[in-house]
């Protein structure tokens, strides 16, 4: 049974499909689009699932804690609380945020660019949520694939060791050599390293922050690598 490995891209996902060592990437058009492909065990999601009311997650807390101390704490955002998904408006967004939260904390202008994918996933998972979706993190499982991976994604290094260390569990060129039109490296390899934690997910071998804690629509707030 293969997994999914999900990544946004552009107001897209882009998805890499697992079984054993083979891997396929494609391009999903919306959140509803990555929960209706067949044939998958596990989907693995870089993106938050379970969304807080007036504070932080603890499994944001506990991945940027693991992560700072490997070059890459700032990759983990502070997850938006609920009420921001009611707006697009950034100002009004911030407004939100600080009348529910104590002490005031806002989004960043980066996380709120998050808010579109969040709000798409959020109403695709249903109520109960799916069970086989959970939220992974591609800078957790790449850094426990081989700790040699240190620089920022994007640049040459960083490429050629996410490159080196997917290539141990994957055929990863030959998926990046059939990737779909236009797909950035980056979130091709990020698609990749969520297929792993997927897998791992689906054998019961997974590490996780967050424990059991569930948001008020019952959505675990958890990251899986």
């Amino acid at each position: 049974m293969a997994v999914l490995g999900v990544d946004g891209w552009r107001g897209r996902w882009v998805g890499a499909l697992l079984d054993g060592r083979s891997v396929r990437l494609v391009a999903l058009a919306d959140a509803r689009a990555v929960l209706a492909l067949r044939g998958v065990e596990v989907i693995g999601i870089d993106m938050p699932i379970g969304l807080p009311d007036n504070e932080s997650r603890r499994c944001d807390d506990e991945a940027r804690r693991r992560l700072r101390g490997l070059g890459a704490g700032s990759s983990v955002f502070p997850t938006p609380v609920r009420a921001v998904l009611a707006t697009d408006d950034y100002a009004e967004a911030r407004a939100l945020s600080r009348a529910v939260t104590d002490p005031p904390r806002a989004p960043s202008a980066q996380a709120f660019q998050l808010v579109k994918a969040i709000r798409s996933l959020d109403d695709a998972l249903g109520d109960p949520p799916a069970g086989h979706v959970h939220e992974v993190h591609p800078e957790l499982a790449f850094r426990t694939l081989d700790p040699r991976v240190r620089d920022p994604k994007g640049t040459a290094r960083g490429t050629a060791q996410r490159l080196a260390a997917l290539r141990a569990v994957m055929d990863v060129e030959e998926a990046l050599l059939d990737a779909p039109p236009r797909v950035p490296a980056v979130d091709a390899l990020d698609a990749c390293a969520a297929a792993w934690s997927a897998g791992r997910i689906a054998e019961g071998t997974a590490s996780s922050v967050g424990g059991d804690e569930r948001d008020a629509r019952g959505r675990p707030m958890r990251i899986s690598w």
